[in-house]
């Protein structure tokens, strides 16, 4: 079972926040702010944050951005990852994965059923990496963004959590860069 081993020490990493969506501005990201809330109460940095349109290349291209910054350990989306056709997170977040996290998607379905029963069918959240910068995509609600944070990257981002984290590894994300 997992649990916190309260002798390690937190080690705060550094996490943008993109809100995808073609009719919100900061006032109204109620997702976003959430995401912002919860990163903050949990000890880490918000590096960056902002939004833009449901566009692929656009959303891409931020992603891009962020992975080539050293100060971006994590970049969390939310927004655009439904089932209409103006949502194109998920395929700008699989445009630049290197590897993808299946299972992120898995549990968080399996959360989200928990919670909203079979409405759950119509999330497609994703999770990878690229470049040594861990990404995540969520859906646009702020229920699913605190179901998201609360119940798999706080746990995952806390360098305390056993009996594995994902901090614990981000050291060697990019190993395969520093090879040739």
């Amino acid at each position: 079972m997992s649990r916190i081993d309260e002798s390690k020490d937190f080690i705060p990493v550094r996490i943008a926040v993109l809100t995808v969506s073609d009719s919100r501005g900061m006032e109204e990201d109620r997702s976003g702010e959430v995401l912002v809330a919860r990163i903050e109460a949990a000890g880490h940095v918000l590096a960056d944050r902002m939004i833009v349109r449901d566009e692929r290349d656009q959303i891409a291209g931020h992603l891009r951005d962020w992975i080539a910054d050293p100060d971006v350990d994590v970049v969390i989306s939310t927004g655009g990852t439904g089932l209409t056709g103006r949502d194109v997170t998920v395929e700008a977040h699989r445009d630049v994965y290197e590897k993808e996290i299946d299972a992120f998607g898995t549990v968080f379905t399996h959360v989200s059923l928990a919670k909203i029963g079979t409405s759950a069918v119509q999330s497609r959240a994703t999770g990878g990496v690229a470049g040594g910068t861990y990404l995540f995509a969520l859906p646009g609600s702020p229920g699913a963004c605190k179901d998201a944070w609360d119940e798999i990257l706080a746990p995952q981002f806390d360098y305390r959590h056993r009996p594995c984290n994902f901090v614990e590894i981000m050291p060697r994300l990019a190993e395969h860069q520093r090879r040739k």
